[in-house]
């Protein structure tokens, strides 16, 4: 029971440890993350169309008062409307 738990604490600390562009697929999960990751709360955030995909912006102000804009690509499997 012991090493059940300690080794979910490790698998939920890599997770955390990853980028967010690893494993963020839908703008609000992005957005989420992001703040966690950077200990921050989100202003904004938006979804941009490009040439080669979609990026998520994300705005966040963390503890210290900066405004820090983070981008991650879009990794949802959505089909392209033609």
């Amino acid at each position: 029971m012991r090493r059940k738990h300690l080794q979910n604490m490790c698998v939920t600390l890599l997770v955390l440890s990853l980028p967010v562009a690893t494993y963020a697929v839908e703008l609000d999960e992005a957005a989420k993350q992001a703040a966690k990751q950077n200990d921050a709360k989100v202003l904004s955030a938006r979804t941009v169309k490009q040439n080669s995909g979609r990026t998520h912006e994300i705005k966040l102000l963390t503890k210290k008062g900066v405004v820090k804009t983070v981008k991650v690509p879009d990794n949802s499997k959505k089909k392209k409307k033609h």
